[in-house]
C-alpha cells in the first residue's frame, strides 16, 4: 500500500527543501534522490521560477535551455580570431639559428 501524504505534508516538505536567498527569492536546493524521484518538477519549476539546484556538495544547477543559450558568447572561428588578434604595430626581431646543437653526419661533405 502507498504511503498517503497530506497537503501539509508535501507543504513541509517544500519548506524543508526551499532556501532564502534575499528577503524576496526562494531558491530551491534538490537532493539528487528528490530531483529523481520528482524531474518533472524540477524542469517545470525550472521553467517558471528560474534555477533550480540540485545537490549541496557538489551542485548543479538546471536552467532551461533558452536561457542557457542566450547567457553563451558565440564563439569566433579559429582562424577569424587569430586574424583580429595578431599583434600589429610591433616589431618581432626573430633570431633564428640553424645550428642544432648536434653533429649532422656528412654536413661537411666528408666521408668516412
Amino acid at each position: 500500500m502507498a504511503d498517503a501524504y497530506s497537503i501539509a505534508d508535501y507543504i513541509q516538505a517544500d519548506r524543508n527543501f526551499s532556501m532564502k536567498t534575499s528577503d524576496n527569492d526562494t531558491h530551491r536546493v534538490w537532493t539528487v534522490s528528490q530531483a529523481k524521484t520528482h524531474l518533472s518538477e524540477v524542469l517545470r519549476r525550472a521553467e517558471e521560477e528560474g534555477p533550480q539546484q540540485i545537490g549541496k556538495r557538489r551542485p548543479f544547477i538546471v536552467v532551461p535551455a533558452r536561457q542557457w543559450y542566450a547567457s553563451q558568447h558565440p564563439r569566433k572561428p579559429m582562424g577569424k580570431w587569430l586574424v583580429e588578434n595578431v599583434p600589429r604595430g610591433v616589431n618581432l626581431d626573430i633570431h633564428f639559428d640553424r645550428k642544432t646543437g648536434r653533429e649532422v653526419p656528412f654536413e661537411s661533405g666528408e666521408t668516412e
